[in-house]
């Protein structure tokens, strides 16, 4: 993920930052590349539940990630608020942030990855939340080493995108197009617009294009991490791609369910 310069119209009340420590008990205990990374990491909390905030960002410092927590800012989603940020971590429950509505407005103006923490577990909610753009969910309340584990996942499969930017690979079949390198796909010669998890899960479908992928593969290869019993994130968000290919000539679509299996790109020639 590319630098950026913090920028000074966003402002988070005093009280909720300060210094992170150079070094604690938890993070000497990491291997030092985990160490150096987390420390040139930062994160942005915004929850209006203060006392978790505080239990959360504790945790995130003393794996040594650099944190912000915005409890009190009357526009979290002021222009440019996310500059200098890795990734966010977003309660959509909070009263400011005005449950869904917010994550939208956060991935229209921000392509980072975003963990939403949401107190509604029910399928129908998470699965709106995915839609709308979420890279990952947790339901409160939450273990403060669960979220530390899905932020450092999230942030390894952005890395390793990061790392690949240059390199001029290309993936094709058919219609289809990406330059995983680049985060960019083309679908018939046209961009095809995808957020990061989806964008994930169709290079790994298209590097196996005529394969069946196992949804463990897919969690382990996109999500970097390993899969979560009943968990139906990895089918939401291969369902938001297949409405964005739509069908093939014969009516079957381009991503197919592999029964107790995972999924199947579709070889076209």
């Amino acid at each position: 993920m590319p630098p950026h310069i913090i920028s000074p119209a966003f402002r988070l009340h005093q009280s909720t930052r300060d210094s992170t420590p150079t070094s604690t008990l938890s993070e000497r205990g990491l291997p030092e590349p985990v160490r150096r990374a987390a420390r040139t990491t930062r994160v942005l909390i915004i929850d209006d539940d203060v006392d978790a905030t505080a239990r959360l960002r504790g945790v995130l410092q003393e794996e040594g990630f650099r944190v912000d927590a915005d409890t009190q800012a009357p526009h979290p989603f002021a222009r440019r608020a996310f500059d200098g940020y890795s990734l966010i971590i977003v309660d959509v429950m909070s009263e400011r942030v005005k449950g869904l509505d917010g994550l939208g407005h956060i991935r229209a103006n921000s392509a980072l990855p975003v963990l939403v923490l949401t107190a509604l577990g029910d399928e129908a909610h998470l699965i709106a939340g995915l839609d709308i753009g979420a890279d990952d969910y947790v339901v409160k309340p939450c273990r403060p080493r669960e979220v530390v584990a899905r932020v450092r996942a999230l942030l390894r499969r952005t890395r390793v995108s990061a790392a690949l930017r240059g390199v001029a690979e290309v993936l094709s079949s058919g219609g289809l197009t990406m330059w995983p390198g680049q985060r960019r796909a083309e679908w018939r010669g046209e961009p095809l617009k995808l957020t990061s998890t989806e964008f994930n899960l169709l290079e790994v479908l298209l590097r196996e294009v005529g394969r069946p992928v196992s949804k463990t593969d897919l969690s382990i290869r996109a999500l970097g991490r390993a899969p979560v019993r009943y968990e139906r994130s990895i089918d939401v968000h291969l369902c938001s791609v297949r409405r964005k290919l739509g069908v093939r000539p014969d009516g079957r679509p381009r991503i197919q369910a592999v029964y107790l299996h995972g999924y199947q790109l579709l070889k076209e020639w």
